[in-house]
C-alpha cells in the first residue's frame, strides 16, 4: 500500500492552496493512502484477453447530457478566492519569459 507522508501532503495542499488545519492533515494523508491502495488493486485485474476501444460505441453516445451553461460563481467571489488579482483579473505567474534583444 503506498502511504503518503504529512510532508507530501502538505507539498500538495499548498500547491493547490488549501489550508488544512493539523487534523485534517492527518486525516487527509490517511484518506489519500487508502484511495491509492484501493487503486492499486485495478493492477490485479487480468486485462491483456481485452480488446481496447479505439472510438466510443453510437449507444454510448445517446445516454450523454446536453452540454449547456449553468450557474457561475459572481465575479466578486471568484476575486476573493484569487492568490493575486489587478484591475479585476487574476493575476497568474509569466507563462512566456520575453528574451532580450543582444
Amino acid at each position: 500500500m503506498t502511504k503518503f507522508t504529512e510532508k507530501e501532503i502538505k507539498h500538495l495542499t499548498s500547491l493547490a492552496r488549501i489550508d488544512c488545519s493539523d487534523e485534517e492533515l492527518i486525516k487527509l494523508t490517511e484518506e489519500l493512502s487508502k484511495i491509492t491502495s484501493y487503486v492499486e488493486q485495478l493492477q490485479e485485474v487480468e486485462t491483456k484477453d481485452l480488446v481496447p476501444y479505439s472510438h466510443i460505441p453510437e449507444q454510448s453516445l445517446s445516454s450523454l447530457r446536453d452540454d449547456l451553461p449553468g450557474p457561475t460563481l459572481k465575479r466578486e467571489t471568484l476575486l476573493n478566492n484569487a492568490p493575486d488579482q489587478v484591475g479585476g483579473m487574476i493575476r497568474v505567474p509569466p507563462v512566456i519569459k520575453k528574451s532580450h534583444e543582444k
